[in-house]
């Protein structure tokens, strides 16, 4: 009885086994851990942005390959295996993609925001234009918008460089970075807004010196930040008496 009992259930869990598999799926076509391709990587003599430029002519490669082999079954007619495409390029869809050049980060500490060029201009306008798009609260915005004006802010940086809209658009791409709690590339963005214009309006040091107390701990930089912050950017009352609390609990040792 117990050995009937047992064979049923087996029977049962086989069932159960073959039914977590649509019909015609491909599973057992999936390429196993063993032979899925293993490139050997050669030492990387190239620059980064060389390298992330090859890699994104990777993915765009790997992508339209992808909707060829669609594009190839569909006139042959075999269904199935669009199916199987489609269901590669859908998953590959669904995975994160970084931009790992943040431009202000790599763009030379030596720009200087001097000239009025029209282009230039124009970006930036139309990046405040998606970015307030993005909505005005401060915890729940439209993340996809911010990605947008992210991408013109960077843009007006990589090919305007002698703009005098890099300051602004580095400090504005600061804010975007520090909403997705980016602060380490925040704080690099803020330090350029004044790098590139020591006199901008934008409370660039004040803004670089806060993420650096709270969230990095760095507080010696932040210090010093704060205190040029006082002499230099353009604070108003409250954050003024902020920031001297501030130097005055880290100068002390009693800052949190």
């Amino acid at each position: 009885m117990a050995k009937k009992i047992l064979t049923g259930i087996l029977i049962v869990c086989a069932f159960i086994f073959v039914g977590c598999h649509d019909i015609d799926s491909g599973q057992s076509l999936l390429l196993s851990e063993g032979m899925k391709p293993r490139v050997a990587v050669a030492p990387v003599e190239a620059g980064e942005a060389d390298v992330v430029e090859q890699m994104s002519a990777n993915r765009q490669a790997y992508r339209a390959a992808l909707l060829s082999l669609i594009a190839y079954y569909n006139q042959v007619g075999n269904n199935m295996k669009v199916q199987w495409a489609k269901d590669e390029i859908n998953k590959l869809d669904k995975i994160p993609q970084y931009n790992y050049i943040a431009e202000a980060v790599v763009a030379p500490t030596t720009l200087r925001a001097t000239q009025t060029i029209t282009e230039a201009d124009y970006m930036y306008q139309e990046a405040r234009r998606i970015e307030k798009r993005a909505g005005r609260l401060i915890l729940i915005k439209h993340e996809d918008n911010l990605r947008k004006a992210l991408d013109l802010y960077n843009g007006i940086i990589k090919k305007f460089p002698t703009s005098d809209k890099i300051d602004d658009a580095a400090y504005r791409a600061a804010g975007i970075h520090e909403y997705f709690r980016d602060y380490t590339i925040a704080v690099e963005y803020y330090k350029r807004a004044y790098q590139w214009n020591p006199k901008t309006t934008n409370i660039a040091r004040f803004k670089a010196a806060n993420i650096l107390d709270l969230y990095l701990l760095r507080k010696d930089e932040a210090l010093q930040l704060y205190q040029q912050a006082l002499d230099m950017d353009s604070l108003n009352a409250s954050q003024a008496d902020y920031v001297k609390t501030r130097i005055n609990e880290i100068s002390k040792g009693t800052a949190g």
